[in-house]
């Protein structure tokens, strides 16, 4: 596991499913994702099954938060897909899918926990996403990181019958060395 503050970082496990499949059927926590159609539970069946076959550090991580009587709640998702070796990048995607649990600094604090371990354990130099324009709460957290823009994609994504810019941002492992230092 990966600990911060108030959260930590777990392997995905099929218990998780039934929570996946109700936040990704949430239109609230699905407006900042691809995703754009109802799933099924079979759908993340599949997809957890399928998890097996990806290395280790392509599969994504399961953010708890801790409770204050003790324990550990599961809020969300987190990971670091599309590994360059020889370039040493990755692209970073995260939802919160626990609602109760949006505007509370979870998701910059998984962030920065997840940057921290593909930097450090990972030994990554460049992380990067891309976020739309219509999400503010995560271009605010991605920022809070140490994510900096890098440019935009004007009407790159056509979600609920309009047209959105897709954001692109990065952090360098130089940028995050001396946010922590």
């Amino acid at each position: 596991m990966i600990y911060g503050d108030r959260i930590r970082l777990r392997a995905v496990e099929r218990e998780d499913i039934p929570r996946y499949v109700e936040w990704l059927n949430d239109p609230e926590v699905t407006a900042g994702l691809l995703i754009n159609l109802p799933l099924a539970s079979w759908d993340e069946t599949r997809w957890f099954e399928n998890l097996a076959e990806r290395e280790a550090i392509d599969r994504p991580l399961a953010v708890e938060a801790r409770l204050p009587e003790g324990g550990w709640k599961h809020i969300g998702n987190v990971g670091l897909h599309q590994f360059e070796k020889i370039h040493r990048s990755a692209e970073f995607g995260i939802f919160i899918g626990d609602k109760s649990c949006w505007n509370q600094g979870y998701g910059t604090e998984a962030t920065r926990l997840t940057v921290k371990h593909g930097f450090e354990t990972l030994n990554l130099n460049r992380i990067y996403l891309s976020v739309y324009n219509t999400n503010p709460r995560a271009v605010c957290a991605y920022e809070k990181a140490g994510f900096v823009h890098e440019g935009v994609q004007r009407q790159a994504i056509y979600r609920n019958g309009r047209y959105l810019d897709l954001i692109f941002m990065s952090i360098l492992r130089s940028e995050w060395e001396a946010l922590k230092g």
